[in-house]
């Protein structure tokens, strides 16, 4: 991703607060209001649609330890990785996976998929993702490992959206789809207050370092990035498993 052409290099840079106003503003493009999204959380797809779309969607959770490997790959700041670290162990679990809080994102993942009929192996396969979303999540990797540090932190605050998407589905799924086991939502449960934290910190590293204008319009433009990856993710799923 190339650096914008923008014409604001000699405009006044916005304040902390207005700054963070126009990433939160960007909320407005996140995946809750992709059409798929909305069929899912309102009771419209079929066992076959909730199935690809956990099936692909695992894929992202497969990345993302390689994404938050990548930022502290590139971290040269001791605290910011001693904090940043946490994410990693968030997805891959702690100990042996023996409670809930310990098992990790991709064990909630895969317990996830289970509750909905895909068995481990064929989970783990990776072999029912879909190119397109492999392309994505992939693009989203290399942007981590190939940019500065804090750009890719500033692509994380899609976490800024997350928390919703994952209480609608906590409201809804159990009535829509009550052939999914309960005990597999656990993963959209478990985010709700880990996104708060990350997007604490990932706010703070932004509004630090994107200071002038044109630094603070790179980062909108970093944010559209990542949240188009979300929308191009869900445009892929929902041409592979039509009505």
């Amino acid at each position: 991703m190339s650096a914008p052409q923008t014409e604001s290099a000699d405009l006044p840079a916005w304040s902390r607060e207005a700054f963070e106003a126009q990433l939160r503003a960007k909320g407005q493009s996140y995946h809750i209001h992709h059409p798929f999204n909305v069929k899912l959380n309102t009771g419209q797809c079929s066992e076959a649609q909730v199935r690809g779309w956990v099936m692909n969607r695992f894929y992202y959770q497969w990345i993302i330890p390689l994404k938050d490997a990548a930022v502290l790959s590139n971290c040269q700041d001791r605290e910011t990785r001693r904090r940043w670290i946490a994410r990693i162990l968030d997805h891959d679990g702690h100990g042996q996976y023996e409670t809930d809080t310990e098992c990790g994102g991709l064990e909630a993942w895969t317990r996830l998929g289970a509750a909905v009929g895909i068995d481990r192996e064929t989970l783990w396969s990776l072999k029912h993702v879909e190119p397109a979303v492999k392309f994505a999540c992939d693009a989203y990797v290399n942007f981590a490992r190939q940019q500065p540090w804090q750009e890719a932190v500033c692509s994380s605050l899609t976490e800024m959206f997350a928390p919703q998407i994952h209480k609608d589905r906590l409201a809804t799924w159990p009535t829509h789809y009550p052939w999914i086991e309960s005990s597999g939502l656990h993963y959209f449960r478990s985010r709700i207050p880990l996104a708060q934290r990350d997007v604490d910190h990932g706010l703070e590293v932004t509004l630090n370092f994107f200071t002038t204008r044109q630094q603070q319009e790179r980062a909108l433009e970093i944010l559209q990035f990542k949240l188009d990856i979300l929308w191009s993710m869900l445009d892929a799923i929902e041409r592979a498993y039509p009505d």
